[in-house]
């Protein structure tokens, strides 16, 4: 793989925001692109908050938080740099046009990631002549601290473009995974989606509270996922005789919970039910204080998972 020195980040919302302090973290220079006339206050301010924890998790490998330049227009940002990171709004529309727009300005061997969770790469794809160096480059918000994207490419896709993309996140210190076929929502947004549908369902039907519920998660399982998956989970569950036996003592029990699990839809009613038990649960803070919180509880959890992930 060519060396990636310049890379590009268009659309500079909290997602891109978030790539380019791990871009310029990892000794990149980055080109932002974005239509807000507010971007590069918002964005340097945003990189200046996160860079103590990138130091705190080992992520600034000769970075400097001054290697950001601010464009606006796209092409003049995409110009010379090998990858881009694409965050504009969902909308093909908007995607179409941004797209359209670069496709003769790219270096020949550029790869383009979109940061997409809701729309398929067959449709994007419809905004280029030749998508053949456009990849599905999926993070976790925020990317700078979930390790976790999703990539994949098609038989429209060069399969150059998919394993530069793999190895250019891995040096990032990214956990990829590869999806084999396209699927609305990619993997792990569904597995959030399935979870979810649960959790509403159970505060719907009167068996606990929206905290509750959000406690049973993070005081529970979600302490063993942030180790392992939930098979692998139930693998060490079944003691010397692994998922065999897991299956064979507790198949009827989860056949009855799988027969049970709720099916409902987000309308008025149960947002209005969701929203009054999360204000609740959040006791007045705000978003924003929400967030840090999240963010350092996270860099604590990556702080002490990583170095035993490589071991």
């Amino acid at each position: 793989m060519t060396e990636i020195k310049t890379t590009a980040v268009l659309g500079a919302g909290v997602i891109g925001a978030s790539w380019a302090a791990l871009f310029l973290a990892s000794g990149r220079d980055v080109s932002v692109y974005d239509v807000s006339p507010n971007t590069e206050k918002t964005v340097r301010d945003y990189i200046e908050r996160v860079w103590p924890t990138l130091e705190q998790l080992g992520l600034i490998k000769g970075g400097n938080p001054d290697k950001v330049r601010f464009f606006r227009s796209a092409r003049e940002a995409v110009d010379g740099a090998l990858f881009i990171q694409e965050n504009v709004p969902e909308k093909l529309s908007i995607k179409h046009a941004l797209y359209t727009d670069i496709e003769t300005a790219l270096d020949r061997n550029a790869v383009v990631a979109t940061s997409t969770s809701g729309l398929t790469l067959s449709e994007m794809q419809l905004g280029w002549s030749d998508p053949s160096r456009f990849v599905l480059g999926h993070p976790f918000n925020p990317p700078h601290l979930i390790p976790l994207v999703e990539v994949m490419g098609n038989d429209r896709t060069q399969g150059s473009a998919v394993e530069t993309a793999i190895q250019f996140y891995t040096m990032l210190g990214k956990v990829t995974i590869r999806l084999k076929r396209e699927v609305p929502g990619h993997v792990a947004n569904r597995l959030q989606a399935a979870i979810w549908r649960e959790a509403i369902h159970l505060v719907k039907t009167g068996v606990a509270s929206v905290e509750d519920v959000d406690k049973a998660v993070w005081a529970g399982p979600g302490l063993r996922w942030a180790a392992m998956g939930p098979t692998m989970l139930f693998h060490l569950g079944g003691g010397a005789g692994g998922l065999g036996t897991f299956c064979e003592r507790l198949g009827e029990s989860f056949n009855r919970w799988f027969d049970d699990l709720g099916v409902l839809h987000l309308d008025p009613g149960t947002s209005e039910m969701l929203v009054a038990g999360v204000e609740d649960e959040a006791n007045g803070l705000s978003p924003a204080e929400l967030s840090e919180r999240r963010d350092a509880m996270i860099a604590g959890i990556q702080a002490v998972l990583s170095p035993l992930r490589r071991t």
